[in-house]
């Protein structure tokens, strides 16, 4: 896979125990949803994607496949990064689609599985030049001297933006603006405002596999920090909350119990949660002023026809 693989940047166990020691703290208990992705988080993320009543995935799969030439046009002869690329599946849709791209920057933080998607990506592509580097592409990071020194295009589907609240959003398309540079573009997925009773299926679907996706952090908590999380004593649940224009994700303890990690203790009264994540929706001129806001231009914006799903062109601003 070139040389580039001895670039990456790995994040270490003690990172992951300093956040949750801090989020288990808090008055509302938190754990960062970047968190869910090992091995297992990943691959439970793509049944996700193949559920019924998850539209997202498939919806911007279709305004990609349906613009894919356009997009393709927009990016190619650059750097394609692409932030929390996964199994690296939508992006197959443009390298399809892109005649010369300079090359594939896969970014993640699972390392075992960015690896693994990059491999088949260079097998399937012999021609294209993948770069994978393992960071945590929410905070800054470091890219390839080969790759910080052309001209870059990011791609970030998913509508993993969402996930941030909304000053959150804002720093990382401001670290990604900079990051991309003068004449940067990126090719970003964002999910719309909608009937709440769509949302709610889809984050509490009926085979269980967000439930399990959502319980798999504990379990991760479990092995790779020391702790004694009882997984059954813990329950998923997901609701929309308006106010906020969000999907909130909460794992709920279902009795008074008593947590260690890392010989530390906390304290877990009956019906009390753990926010794990967050999902904001957002309307297209709300998303276009954070836009704005945080140095890009918007410059085109797709939807499906039942405008559940947008996928937007942004360039950095002059």
């Amino acid at each position: 896979m070139n040389n580039q693989l001895d670039k990456s940047i790995a994040l270490p166990n003690r990172e992951f125990l300093e956040d949750v020691l801090e989020g288990l703290s808090q008055d509302q208990k938190r754990l960062a949803p970047k968190y869910f992705y090992d091995a297992h988080g990943s691959a439970l993320f793509d049944r996700i994607c193949n559920l019924q009543e998850y539209y997202p995935t498939r919806t911007e799969v279709s305004v990609l496949q349906d613009r894919s030439k356009e997009i393709a046009q927009l990016v190619d002869g650059r750097h394609l990064i692409e932030f929390g690329s996964g199994s690296s599946t939508k992006i197959r849709i443009l390298l399809d689609a892109a005649d010369g791209l300079a090359s594939y920057v896969p970014v993640d933080i699972s390392r075992d599985h960015l690896f693994a998607a990059a491999k088949t990506i260079e097998m399937d592509y012999p021609d294209l030049d993948v770069v994978p580097v393992c960071a945590d592409f929410t905070r800054s990071f470091e890219l390839p001297d080969v790759v910080d020194e052309g001209d870059k295009a990011g791609f970030f589907p998913g509508s993993t933006i969402g996930n941030f609240s909304r000053p959150e959003a804002k720093n990382f398309l401001s670290m990604a603006a900079d990051m991309l540079g003068d004449g940067g573009s990126l090719v970003i997925g964002v999910d719309l405002k909608k009937d709440p009773e769509i949302l709610n299926a889809a984050y509490n679907d009926s085979q269980g596999v967000t439930a399990e996706f959502n319980l798999n952090l504990l379990t991760r908590i479990n092995r790779e920090l020391g702790a004694n999380f009882k997984i059954d004593s813990f329950e998923h649940n997901a609701l929309y909350n308006a106010d906020k224009g969000r999907v909130e994700m909460h794992l709920v303890s279902t009795l008074d119990q008593n947590v260690t990690v890392n010989g530390q203790d906390f304290q877990f009264a009956h019906d009390e949660t753990i926010h794990t994540e967050n999902s904001h929706k957002y309307d297209i001129d709300e998303f276009h002023h954070m836009g704005r806001d945080a140095g890009f231009t918007p410059q085109h914006t797709w939807t499906d026809p039942n405008d559940l799903f947008s996928v937007h062109y942004l360039r950095v601003a002059a």
